[in-house]
């Protein structure tokens, strides 16, 4: 059964069981292929009349797990900026991304990249009404959530979030998925 994420310091990591290497794991991992999602968020505000910074990121580790209440999962790397972010930020949105939004995940997985405020800028979003967060134009489906609960999972925490409101927004699309560590599309 999971546990709650303790508010006590972080335990270290339990290491791989004997045989199976870093190498190993991702590769056997890589065979499962995953949908492709945007992750938004908006921190708190520094005072009063100002709006706190966006905040995004691609998540291929994004699933339903309940529809009664509807609640879904994201799974986001410990003590990375958008976990810091959902420990104090219970809101949050999902943007499903189409085959023709490849390059907005690209944008919101590299490594050392520049700051999200200008990966947001000219990038087509609305608000949504629920969470203040950016979904994104064009996207297959858009969710916004409210945690529920955050669960810690070896190096990274399940944030499982009730979902405020849902819609499709873009019938037409095709589905982005990532396969064998690259963006693909269904034939």
């Amino acid at each position: 059964m999971l546990q709650k994420t303790p508010t006590a310091p972080r335990p270290e990591a339990v290491p791989h069981a004997e045989g199976v290497s870093n190498d190993e794991f991702r590769a056997a991992l890589s065979r499962l292929a995953a949908g492709v999602v945007l992750i938004t968020a908006q921190e708190p505000p520094l005072d009063e009349d100002g709006r706190g910074e966006d905040v995004g990121m691609t998540a291929t580790a994004f699933m339903s797990v309940s529809l009664d209440p509807p609640l879904v999962m994201v799974s986001v790397r410990n003590d990375s900026r958008m976990d810091d972010l959902l420990a104090e930020q219970p809101r949050w949105a999902v943007s499903v991304l189409a085959e023709s939004q490849r390059q907005v995940a690209g944008r919101f997985s590299m490594k050392g990249r520049i700051s999200d405020r200008l990966l947001f800028a000219d990038l087509p979003c609305v608000r949504g009404e629920a969470t203040g967060a950016f979904l994104v134009e064009g996207a297959l489906a858009t969710l916004e959530c409210d945690t529920e609960e955050r669960v810690r999972a070896g190096d990274h925490t399940l944030v499982i979030g009730r979902v405020l409101t849902a819609s499709v927004p873009n019938t037409e699309g095709e589905p982005l998925t990532y396969f064998k560590g690259r963006y693909r599309h269904l034939d």
